[in-house]
């Protein structure tokens, strides 16, 4: 099969679908592999690098976009919209419900939408979404720590005080991988960790993990209020796969957050859990709203771009080997968790959650798909 792998386009985003290890596992299954030239340049994998490993180097993204597999990081931006075409199959991170535009867009070129986010497995995770995930978990409270510096407009806490000052307050919303690899990295900053969530379970599995060092809740709309006046760095980390995010902070919450406090909204790619939150750049990743700094980077793991692309595709590899040596509709009819990622099928929405939220029709993958 013939295989693109194009350069990304959105703001600050230097990951890449394939690095050359994985166009040598490819070009070994014998598929043909067109890489877009600088499409992993700017973090270590130059075209000769890829020429090496035995791609096709191509100065065109319409070069590329000729294959019938396209393998990607972020979901196509409206530039690249012409270039899809009928039939082909799209694989990468879609995150459909936070736009009825892109989804419109989409169904009207008539691809084979497999999205990373859904993609699942046996035990009902999101492998190909996890590793962003504890990245984009780290970097929150990474991130937040520097937007709370007077130079970022922020207030002036520093999260791990000092002798004689306490440490700055974290108040975490969800308990899944984001919020336990943003707990790991404020807590190891030295700061005072609060950690909401509505499952008992889990909480009680993080109690085990870190002790009293993390301080855990039940997650109501009084606990979430509670927790986010006393925070100076609240991160939204709550994912429900495929859907949209649910709106836990309202306005009238965001109101009684501290002056120059910060919200880093991590769920943002899902549309985001706040009543104000609206998506950001790398460019321009802030912007202040109800007196507190808000943070909403759609893509939050491309500023560390080379180790989330090692780890991503890692991940992705033996999905992306699948599709193309069996072709998308066998490899998706014969895996019942790689189907879990089919979004919409030539024109048809196939994600349940998506038409829910958005309000468009769909149908289940099995029934566009066949036997």
């Amino acid at each position: 099969m013939r295989i693109g792998i194009p350069k990304e386009i959105k703001d600050h985003e230097f990951r890449v679908g394939v690095t050359p290890a994985g166009v040598s596992r490819l070009r070994a299954e014998g598929h043909e592999i067109r890489v877009e030239s600088g499409a992993g340049a700017k973090i270590g994998f130059s075209d000769d690098r890829y020429r090496e490993a035995g791609a096709t180097l191509c100065q065109t993204p319409e070069d590329v976009y000729e294959a019938g597999l396209i393998i990607k990081v972020k979901e196509p931006q409206p530039g690249e919209y012409p270039l899809l075409r009928e039939g082909q199959t799209l694989f990468c991170y879609l995150h459909l419900a936070a736009s009825a535009d892109l989804t419109r867009a989409l169904l009207e070129r008539k691809i084979i939408g497999v999205a990373y986010e859904t993609v699942t497995d046996a035990q009902g995770g999101t492998p190909l979404l996890h590793p962003m995930s504890e990245i984009a978990g780290r970097l929150s409270v990474q991130a937040g720590a520097t937007t709370l510096e007077m130079a970022h407009g922020g207030h002036g806490t520093l999260l791990g005080g000092v002798p004689g000052v306490p440490p700055g307050r974290v108040a975490i919303l969800g308990g899944g991988t984001v919020g336990a690899n943003a707990a790991k990295i404020a807590i190891g900053l030295g700061a005072d960790v609060t950690l909401l969530d509505v499952s008992a379970t889990r909480l009680r599995y993080l109690d085990d993990i870190f002790g009293p060092r993390l301080k855990t809740s039940y997650s109501d709309p009084e606990t979430i209020a509670l927790a986010a006046q006393d925070a100076d760095l609240l991160v939204g980390a709550v994912l429900i796969p495929g859907a949209r995010a649910p709106k836990l902070l309202t306005r009238g919450i965001v109101q009684t957050m501290k002056h120059g406090s910060v919200l880093v909204d991590v769920s943002i790619d899902q549309g985001g859990l706040s009543e104000t939150s609206r998506p950001t750049t790398h460019s321009q990743p802030t912007y202040v709203e109800e007196g507190v700094v808000h943070y909403c980077v759609t893509n939050m793991p491309a500023a560390c771009a080379r180790t989330s692309t090692l780890a991503l595709t890692h991940v992705t590899l033996p999905y992306a080997l699948r599709l193309a040596g069996q072709g998308a509709e066998r490899a998706l009819r014969a895996d019942p968790w790689l189907r879990k990622g089919l979004n919409m099928y030539r024109g048809t929405l196939t994600a349940a959650s998506v038409g829910a939220d958005l309000g468009f029709d769909f149908r289940p993958p099995e029934e566009v798909l066949g036997p």
